[in-house]
């Protein structure tokens, strides 16, 4: 029954990590800890804190956490942000920094990306938008005005086909729905490829699934789960088994059963399809958390099973587990742990309890007669809800909801009630 999955405690179904760390509750409620010296937490503050504190009470659907600025996007489609704006990062159109959360726009934003000091956001045509910093070029928009340049407004780079987004230290990356990788920025270390500049230029031609930036390298996958890397490579982060300064020619990590990844400061982590938890790079302070603190130019196992999200910040990591239970490992100086210390460690630490039994599957009630479901599934793959009033035995019938993928989200009317339409369930669809 979807309306068992709200009682007892709430489980962790994102995660987004930078120097502060962002997490949302299964009932969409925003919680944060860490650095917050320009207001990124959100809190009203700018107290670090090394407990999770909640900032926002319900109908949050995704989060970033950027270079001392914070992105989130509600249920309604409308994009908020908070902390430092030196650089029109926030894109209110001003340059103060705010200590509170702030709407920058309304509606119809589906996908965000907060980089060293800079946003990028997705509309749901399909069209990319950024503002802040364009030292690099990042922005995409055709100018870097030799470091002076930046906007305190959304600026349209893109009019359509764009499908995800990632944002680095200096650089963009986005696929579009051919498939195709492309980036703007800085390629200094090669994270660009053999692209680079002011313009969005392609980098990979096809076949490419999901992208992640780093501070100076760039990790990807392709549709047959292999993970590729390009970029600086001094800690070892490209896993290639070298400690070669940088490539700017992306090349093959592992050759299959990625499913997911993520890239931090200087080390990477990626998933498999067996949902256990693999890091490469630097592990000064343990970020690894593989129980040293030696850097590894070589993938190495962490966690054997059961993580099903991933997140690396600056000099720290954090992941989910299927229970809905938040981890991490790292750097702790500013309580991004929090653990309710400011120590490091080497090794997983729980830091929000799962929920025994929890299937990865939420519901939110959305107001009026909506209902939200968000769910973890099998990377491309997409989803459609049934209903049933029986299972003895069940009369399943489709439902109208939005188009919804792996990690999506089935927006729905007509929510579930104690008598009728009892039963509910998400398939996949070709």
């Amino acid at each position: 029954m979807l309306q068992a999955l709200t009682s007892g405690a709430q489980p962790a179904t994102k995660i987004s990590a930078g120097s502060q760390s962002l997490f949302l509750k299964c009932d969409g409620s925003l919680w944060a800890m860490g650095d917050n010296l320009e207001g990124q937490l959100g809190d009203g503050t700018y107290s670090n804190t090394n407990q999770p504190e909640q900032i926002v009470t319900n109908g949050v659907t995704a989060i970033a956490a950027g270079g001392m600025h914070s992105l989130f996007l509600k249920s309604d489609g409308s994009l908020w942000a908070m902390g430092w704006d030196y650089y029109g990062q926030l894109g209110d159109g001003t340059f103060n920094t705010t200590n509170r959360p702030e709407q920058i726009v309304n509606s119809n934003v589906m996908a965000i990306a907060a980089g060293g000091f800079f946003s990028l956001f997705l509309k749901k045509d399909g069209s990319l938008w950024a503002m802040g910093y364009n030292n690099h070029g990042q922005l995409g928009e055709g100018t870097s005005d030799n470091g002076t340049y930046k906007t305190n407004r959304p600026e349209q780079i893109v009019f359509s086909n764009v499908t995800a987004i990632a944002a680095g230290a200096y650089h963009s990356l986005f696929l579009k729905n051919d498939s195709s990788l492309w980036g703007m920025g800085e390629s200094t270390f090669g994270q660009l490829g053999s692209a680079g500049g002011s313009s969005p230029g392609q980098i990979v031609s096809s076949n490419v699934t999901a992208i992640a930036a780093g501070v100076v390298h760039s990790l990807f996958l392709k549709s047959d789960g292999s993970l590729w890397a390009m970029g600086d490579n001094q800690f070892g982060e490209l896993g290639d088994g070298t400690h070669n300064l940088m490539t700017n020619q992306p090349e093959q990590i592992v050759a299959s059963n990625v499913t997911a990844i993520s890239a931090g400061s200087y080390h990477s982590l990626f998933l498999k399809s067996d949902g256990s938890l693999w890091a490469i790079g630097d592990n000064e302070f343990g970020q690894l958390g593989d129980g040293t603190f030696n850097t590894t130019n070589r993938p190495e196992q962490v966690v054997s099973s059961n993580v099903t999200a991933i997140a690396a910040g600056g000099y720290y990591s954090l992941f989910l587990k299927n229970d809905g239970s938040l981890w991490g490992m790292g750097t702790n100086f500013f309580g991004q742990l929090g653990d309710g210390t400011f120590n490091k460690t080497n090794r997983p630490e729980q830091i929000v309890a799962g929920t025994p039994g929890f299937n990865q599957i939420c519901c939110q009630l959305m107001g009026c007669t909506n209902m939200q479901l968000s769910f973890v599934g099998i990377a491309n793959a997409n989803y459609a809800l049934d209903r049933s009033s029986s299972l003895s035995p069940p009369d399943w019938i489709p439902q109208a909801t939005n188009p919804a993928g792996s990690f999506g989200a089935l927006l729905f009317t007509n929510p579930p009630d104690a008598t009728t339409n009892n039963f509910w369930r998400i398939r996949s669809v070709p």
